[in-house]
Parts: structure tokens; sequence; C-alpha cells
């Protein structure tokens, strides 16, 4: 099963006046539908566009894995477990809260600042906490969260490039750039798909892009 979800239905959040402006793919904060908690493991993608000045201050964070994909700009992070550190494009920052942790997020930049953020539940709560961070990560090299029984994958196809869909029990698949074709639907920048079940999918680029394709377990 193949569940296409549109960039433009996701759900407006932050604080624009603060110079912070969010769109939300599942249930978040005072945005709540029943029927889209979470998709496996996958509890939040987010679409952060931060101001230059803007940012979230140091708040908490409980059993979750939460991994962020610079789109463009630079995010300074903060955490309580002492690291302090600049992403950028191509690098992937994993944030594991563990059993609490609390963290600063911010565009301190003088340019616009635009980042892709996943929460995953972690297979069992609690443990310590835990940073990492991958500078300009190869693309088609996957980077695993254990935690999380996932893997993300990477892909920047050039235009009619096909691209495997991993034959996982569960895969989202999120449109950083371009637009691809997938089993005949066309996605666009924003635009998200759930996979249940499938094998032997690809999708097919249709101009140069920018894919973060979750590798899930079931359940």
């Amino acid at each position: 099963m193949i569940d296409v979800r549109r960039g433009t239905d996701r759900y407006p959040g932050g604080d624009p006046d603060s110079g912070i402006t969010t769109r939300h793919a599942f249930s978040f904060g005072r945005f709540y539908a029943p029927d889209n908690l979470r998709f496996g493991p996958v509890l939040a993608c987010n679409e952060e566009h931060l101001a230059p000045g803007a940012g979230f201050e140091e708040h908490p964070h409980s059993h979750t894995e939460i991994v962020t994909w610079v789109v463009e700009g630079e995010l300074t992070h903060k955490g309580s477990t002492g690291e302090a550190a600049e992403v950028r494009p191509g690098d992937v920052q994993h944030f594991g809260a563990g059993s609490g942790a609390r963290h600063v997020e911010r565009n301190d930049g003088t340019a616009p600042l635009c980042f892709v953020q996943t929460w995953l539940a972690p297979l069992e709560p609690g443990g310590e906490p835990s940073y990492r961070l991958v500078r300009g990560l190869p693309d088609g090299t996957p980077y695993e969260v254990p935690a999380a029984g996932a893997r993300l994958h990477v892909r920047r196809p050039a235009a009619g490039e096909h691209v495997p869909v991993p034959a996982a029990p569960l895969v989202y698949l999120h449109v950083v750039r371009g637009d691809l074709r997938l089993d005949g639907a066309e996605l666009g920048p924003g635009d998200a798909a759930r996979i249940t079940g499938e094998e032997g999918l690809e999708a097919v680029a249709g101009s140069p892009g920018e894919l973060l394709i979750w590798e899930l377990p079931a359940g």
C-alpha cells in the first residue's frame, strides 16, 4: 500500500511572529487528528523555517530519537549533554533524548534556515541521552538509528534516475527537492509517501532532486 500525503496538506505551526514557520506531517500540539498520530516509529516529520535570529530556546524531550537534515542555512544546536555544533546542508544530526534531555535550536546566521526533522519512538524507552553529528553524509550511505530499528537513506538522483525503494515492512519517503514518479503518483517538494509491505518499488526522478527515505520496522 502507498499512501501519498501532500506538502500542502501539512498542519501549520510554529510562531510566525517570532520568525518560526513549521509544517507538520503528523498530529502535533494543538493540531490533533486521531488517524494521523504516527507511522510505525515515526512520530513527527516537521519542515522548519527559521528567520535569521529566530529559534527554539531550551526545551525538553524524552523517549524520542530526533534526526535533523538541514536543507539550507546553518542550524546552531546546543544540548544539555554538553554538545554544541553548527549543522549544515549534507550533515545528519541525531539527538537521542533517552530518559530526558534538553536542547536549543537556533538560526544564528544571516540567511534563512530550513530543515526537516524526524522524530522516532525508540524500541525501548529510557536510557542515557546521546548525540551524533555526521558531516557530509555520502549519497546512498545509510544512517542507522538502532534505538528505533530504523535506517535513513539520503538520495540525490539525477533527472531520469531510478531510485530503488527498500523492501522494508514500512518505508517513509519525503521529497526535499525535485519531482518524481512513484507507482504512477507524481510527488514534489514537501510531499511524502507512507509505504507498507511493498517490494520492487522504484522512484523515478523527473528532475535533479533530494529524497529522505526511512526504512522502518513493522508495528
